[in-house]
């Protein structure tokens, strides 16, 4: 059965400036998977969490199937 898809209380999201870029990481604690993005800084960390865990939960249902 597919797990039900994560969000932001079950993730731990780190974000780390490097001039005009923001990277984003996020981590699922239950199978210690990580994805990083980038994104501008002007985007805001709402949007830039919320790409995150989207990557995160795609790559999360692939490695299902």
């Amino acid at each position: 059965m597919p797990r039900p898809p994560l969000n932001e209380k079950d993730v731990l999201i780190e974000f780390h400036p490097v001039g005009n870029i923001v990277r984003v990481s996020a981590i699922d604690p239950a199978t210690n998977t990580e994805i990083i993005i980038q994104g501008p800084a002007s985007a805001g960390k709402t949007v830039l969490a919320r790409n995150a865990l989207a990557k995160l939960n795609y790559v999360l249902r692939k490695g299902q199937s």
